[in-house]
């Protein structure tokens, strides 16, 4: 039995898991992964037309890497062959170039070869496939959860294109789920079930981006729920709370105590209340919320509110930003509670905050006010003609790399928009500009 015939006996099997029996056939059934996949980029192309180079797909589980090396196996003309880096050992790896070669010197047939898994594979037994993918006997379709870059031989990186998958979001999961529960041939829709919008919200949240376990999710309720009164299965809030093993919590994102749930995180960090700040974070990500609006929220509190007490609280808050967009859920929850305790912990001043604003404000008040002559841009010929940038003093000519000379416009010239605190760094910043301000005034 070739490849294309057990993938649709498997299809055909009602006793296959739902996740296997609903996964898509051609591209046009894939949902979500539109940056790689839409009709305009360069995988569908390659795909539709049959002409695939060595890849490698790269994401978390449940975003489509297996669903998409499916597409492909239905779709090429190819021999198609798939192992297990976890099981499979070399045995296996040369029993497909054997298989391989016979296709290229007898048939003029291509051969694919999916490894799910490539970075269980050790060095010895990536560096096996090198010469064959190079050589075109074989051509590897690679899939991983790790990143490629550090797990997947560079020789064999530098061969392949590089596909990252990201997780599906709500809409997405939606859509699958919806699919699953009314599909009569290969989804659930023999049971006649039907799911609340509630409950597909919820699993649709609560499952992050992980198509797989809502569609377990889906199944398990299908199979274990009574029919109503009305002759139907009804796959409630509570029905699914049970399935996925996660309790529904009072949190909309589009209502009161979503906005009221993101103040007390904000208020909480603000306060120097590490344990209530976690406290929320853990609340959110519970229910499901974006952790990039939660990293965005916490870069500006680390601005707002710690500001130059202690600098780092933004470099880290920034850091943690990056780091949560590359990892993705459930591990990004570690790299946001760090962040969130350091900023909450840090020593606060909102002096650079206030200082904005009251610049703003003068900015508003004095709209004619002019930079001084001597600050004026001198990089040109005849400058001095125009009385421009000819007495400007270059600080670092001077002891201290400082000296006394007029920088704001004079109708502001006495005025003081940045008051540093006594607080953490900010008091010595504040002790050089005092020191500053006394040497000035001699």
């Amino acid at each position: 039995m070739d490849i294309f015939e057990y993938m649709r006996e498997q299809n055909k099997d009602t006793d296959a898991p739902l996740a296997s029996r609903i996964r898509p056939r051609t591209l046009d059934e894939v949902v979500g992964q539109e940056h790689i996949i839409g009709k305009d980029k360069l995988l569908y192309r390659a795909i539709k037309a049959d002409k695939l180079s060595s890849i490698v797909f790269y994401g978390p589980p449940g975003t489509g890497k297996t669903t998409l090396a499916k597409v492909i196996a239905y779709s090429t003309s190819a021999d198609f062959k798939q192992i297990n880096a976890t099981s499979a050992g070399k045995k296996d790896m040369e029993e497909v170039v054997a298989q391989a070669k016979e296709n290229a010197g007898m048939y003029q047939k291509k051969t694919i070869l999916f490894i799910d898994e490539i970075h269980r594979f050790n060095k010895g037994q990536q560096d096996y496939l090198l010469p064959f993918v190079e050589d075109g006997t074989i051509i590897l379709i690679g899939a991983t959860t790790e990143n490629p870059y550090f797990e997947v031989n560079g020789a064999l990186l530098s061969r392949s294109i590089i596909f990252e998958l990201r997780p599906l979001d709500k809409e997405d999961i939606k859509k699958i789920l919806l699919r699953a529960v009314n599909d009569e041939e290969r989804g659930m829709g023999a049971y006649d079930a039907v799911i609340d919008d509630d409950a597909l919200d919820f699993l649709a949240d609560g499952c992050n981006g992980d198509a797989r376990s809502a569609l377990n999710a889906i199944e398990l309720g299908v199979l274990t729920t009574d029919r109503s009164e009305d002759g139907k299965i009804h796959l409630t809030i509570g029905v699914v709370e049970e399935c996925i093993q996660k309790r529904v919590i009072n949190y909309d994102k589009n209502g009161d105590n979503h906005y009221d749930t993101i103040s007390a995180f904000i208020k909480s960090m603000r306060g120097s209340d590490p344990d209530a700040a976690v406290y929320y974070l853990a609340k959110m990500l519970y229910a499901g919320e974006d952790i990039k609006f939660i990293a965005r929220r916490m870069m500006i509190c680390a601005a707002e509110d710690v500001g130059l007490a202690d600098p780092n609280a933004l470099v880290v808050a920034t850091a943690a930003a990056q780091a949560v967009e590359r990892v993705g859920m459930p591990e990004s929850q570690i790299i946001l509670a760090e962040a969130v305790n350091y900023i909450a912990s840090a020593p606060k001043s909102n002096a650079s905050c206030e200082s904005i604003f009251a610049a703003t404000r003068a900015v508003k008040e004095h709209t004619t006010a002019q930079v001084p002559v001597h600050l004026m841009d001198a990089h040109y010929k005849s400058h001095e003609k125009l009385g421009k940038g000819i007495v400007y003093q270059y600080a670092h000519d001077f002891p201290g790399h400082y000296v006394t000379q007029q920088y704001l416009p004079d109708e502001l010239i006495d005025e003081r928009f940045y008051e540093p605190t006594e607080m953490g760094c900010e008091k010595n910043i504040k002790e050089r500009l005092d020191s500053l301000e006394k040497y000035h005034r001699g």
